[in-house]
């Protein structure tokens, strides 16, 4: 990573470029001048029409004033996307699976070196289109409510902590901390209440009572704005009835008012257009491009042409015009896009950190990271690497593309599961492989000639899953049926039965599952002798999994998610209630928990101690708990606390987290891991939408899963529990 100038070195080199400026430099291009003084004299000396021109995402060059053109659309969410070589991490749900913001912030930072260093690489050779610049739409901070969702890969999960938390590191690290620069523009997406269908996703309303808006889907976003997001993308759905990108009480009364947002609000790419194509709350486009450019949509993706005529018809000012332009332009002038060079510190971003080995090797910490463990029988992982013969099999062993996800960069190196294996046995060990499978349909071949070779192996590791040709954004997924949900979220038929048949002949069977959303998948739980579930797990997905395969990493990834047994466990699709979704709201038992994930350790858990057993409104009390390795392997735990109201007034979770902390521990060492619990952290939604903190009895479970008998079935340690008062 670049490591960033002292702030004492910025100051002086700043004082050094400010001198240099003559009498009568245009107020715009002076770095001495307040910002607001820049951005009015560059907005006073537009026309009309340049105006209109700045406020689409692709805005052109502006020669008489000096004015690069520049293009808002840029991708960043796993790595620097669809601008050639770049190094890929794991998809954004295998993030969050690594319950570790730190890790999440460090992979920013690397991302917004590679964007930098990308950015400059182009404005020297004269290259300013799109996925050249600094603004990026990422982090998808949805949440994934419904496992259908194809583009709930994108997301940190669907508890709102867990999202809000990730998503304000992944800020931080993209943006960076120079007093006066942006290094990157991130930015909030997408807003609000969205998360498919995403067939419906231009007509849409989804309904949110008030409670579920600010009890699920809003916090997040929130949360991203405390922590300095720049930009802001408003989503191609109604919320409530009216228009996401033209709508009072979300970008208006929420998101400028009561959480003072000053960055800038883009659409999603054509909402703008939905409001008369889609939503048919507008007559034409020069209606639509005044309903939202009044409400605070800033910048349209991909063009604002129709302001001309709404301008025309006395539909919008010139005043809302210069009000949409200042918010734009100000992200540019806080990347630095407007002052010299050598006053902007990643101006000397080298283009050799892009892809650098040190990059590749923070791409595998996060892998290995995500690798969620969810079964282990009699201990069979980690396996030797002296076996005699491992058959590697299955229709995503030796596929590159399903490492990558969606919305990815490209690499001269992705490591296939098929690879990883070969390169971690030893050299005396036979390595098979026959795909064995096709991913979502029968072999039109029906002569077996895969499941021989799992009879004479030691073990066989059998790669299975979906990808994003499967499930994705309504154009990306090619194979899906359904605009890239996953009406079915079972694994494919034709995968079941190759693992019946395998299981038939193998004397062990380790099963890898990539996927970006939960598989309902309870007969392969029975087939297999161990499960890993890897994700979309980028460049290095393969040696990653090999890592936990044979032991060179002890697997510490949790689920983001609840893994349902089946499709009967799942709400309406199309409704936005939260009754019966996720773990907060959903009573019956899961195939897999939230917050769960084994180890190839063993860790338990002391009793839960309370520094009191009481709190006020203003006080706050330290929970503390020993956590114990008994294995033979040091490895990390990711302790988790929960608070569940056991004398809610009004509908609340069944259970929230509202902590989590990964913790390295020793063989046969302990580790104290202390939180501090505050009256927030007990804080209820009513049925009013107000945050309130009520009396009574609360309930606090430290534990390696959200609270269940079904993570403890599963293997995971047994939880601490202690009872709190709020007086």
């Amino acid at each position: 990573m670049i490591a960033r100038k002292l702030a004492l070195s910025s100051v002086l080199v700043l004082s050094v470029a400010l001198s240099a400026f003559a009498a009568d430099t245009p107020a715009f291009l002076d770095p001495a001048q307040p910002m607001e003084a820049r951005l009015a004299d560059l907005i006073g000396r537009m026309t009309v029409e340049e105006k209109i021109d700045q406020l689409s995402t692709t805005a052109p060059g502006i020669e008489r004033l000096g004015v690069p053109a520049y293009d808002y659309w840029n991708e960043s969410l796993h790595g620097v996307a669809r601008a050639g070589r770049a190094t890929i991490f794991p998809q954004a749900i295998g993030m969050a699976a690594t319950f570790d913001p730190d890790l999440v912030k460090r992979v920013a930072a690397v991302i917004s070196d590679e964007a930098r260093a990308k950015h400059n690489a182009s404005v020297r050779a004269g290259f300013r289109d799109r996925y050249r610049g600094l603004t990026f739409w990422t982090p998808n901070i949805n949440i994934f409510r419904d496992p259908r969702w194809g583009r709930g890969q994108e997301t940190y999960g669907e508890d709102p902590f867990l999202t809000a938390e990730m998503g304000s590191a992944y800020v931080r690290g993209l943006q960076g901390d120079d007093p006066r620069y942006l290094k990157a523009a991130a930015c909030a997406k997408h807003y609000a209440v969205h998360s498919g269908p995403e067939g419906l996703r231009h007509t849409f309303d989804a309904i949110a009572n008030p409670q579920d808006l600010n009890e699920t889907y809003l916090p997040a976003f929130r949360a991203l704005v405390g922590a300095g997001v720049e930009i802001v993308m408003c989503a191609y759905n109604r919320t409530n009835g009216d228009p996401c990108c033209a709508s009072d009480f979300l970008l208006q009364d929420t998101l400028r008012d009561a959480w003072q947002f000053d960055g800038h609000v883009v659409s999603d790419c054509g909402a703008v257009d939905d409001l008369h194509q889609g939503h048919k709350v507008t007559k034409d486009a020069a209606e639509s491009a005044a309903a939202t450019l009044r409400a605070g949509t800033d910048l349209a993706c991909t063009s604002y042409a129709a302001l001309h005529a709404a301008l025309e018809r006395k539909l919008v000012t010139e005043a809302d015009l210069d009000r949409a332009l200042t918010r734009a332009l100000r992200t540019r002038f806080r990347l630095g896009l407007f002052d010299p060079e050598d006053m902007v510190p990643w101006s000397d971003v080298p283009e050799s950190v892009i892809g650098s080995d040190t990059h590749r090797k923070l791409s595998r910490e996060a892998a290995v990271k995500s690798m969620v463990l969810l079964k282990n029988e009699d201990g069979l992982l980690p396996l030797p690497k002296d076996l005699r013969m491992v058959y590697v099999t299955g229709p995503l062993a030796a596929d590159a593309q399903v490492m990558m996800g969606n919305y990815y960069g490209v690499n001269e190196d992705i490591a296939t599961v098929l690879e990883g294996v070969t390169g971690r046995v030893a050299t005396a060990t036979k390595v098979d492989f026959r795909q064995g499978a096709l991913l979502d349909r029968p072999n039109i071949n029906p002569i077996d000639w895969f499941s021989g070779s799992a009879r004479l192996a030691d073990v066989t590791i059998a790669v299975v899953g979906v990808s994003n040709l499967l499930e994705g954004e309504e154009g990306a997924a090619i194979a899906s049926p359904d605009k890239g949900d996953r009406f079915d979220i079972s694994l494919p038929g034709n995968q079941v039965a190759f693992l019946r048949k395998i299981r038939e002949s193998a004397k062990k069977l380790v099963v890898v599952v990539l996927s970006g959303s939960p598989v309902a998948m309870p007969e392969v739980h029975e087939l297999a002798d161990a499960i890993i579930f890897a994700w979309y797990p980028g460049q290095e997905g393969g040696r990653a999994i090999a890592d936990v395969l044979f032991g060179d990493a002890v697997p510490s990834g949790r689920l983001p998610l609840t893994f349902p047994k089946s499709m009967d466990q799942l709400p309406p699709y199309e409704e936005y209630s939260m009754d019966g979704r996720t773990y907060r709201f959903m009573k019956e038992e899961p195939l897999y928990p939230f917050g769960f994930g084994l180890s190839t350790t063993t860790f338990s858990y002391g009793p839960l101690e309370l520094s009191a057993k009481t709190i006020g409104a203003d006080g706050e009390l330290t929970a503390r708990v020993a956590v114990t390795n008994e294995g033979e392997v040091a490895g990390e735990e990711v302790v988790q606390l929960y608070v569940t109201d056991v004398e809610a007034s009004v509908r609340v979770p069944l259970t929230s987290l509202r902590a989590f902390r990964r913790v390295f521990i020793g063989p046969g060492e302990s580790e104290t891991v202390e939180f501090t619990v505050t009256p927030d952290m007990l804080a209820i939604v009513d049925g009013t939408g107000r945050e309130v903190v009520e009396q009574g009895e609360f309930r606090l479970t430290v534990g390696g899963a959200s609270p269940g008998a079904r993570a403890v079935a599963l293997g995971a340690p047994k939880p601490a529990v202690a009872v709190l008062t709020v007086n």
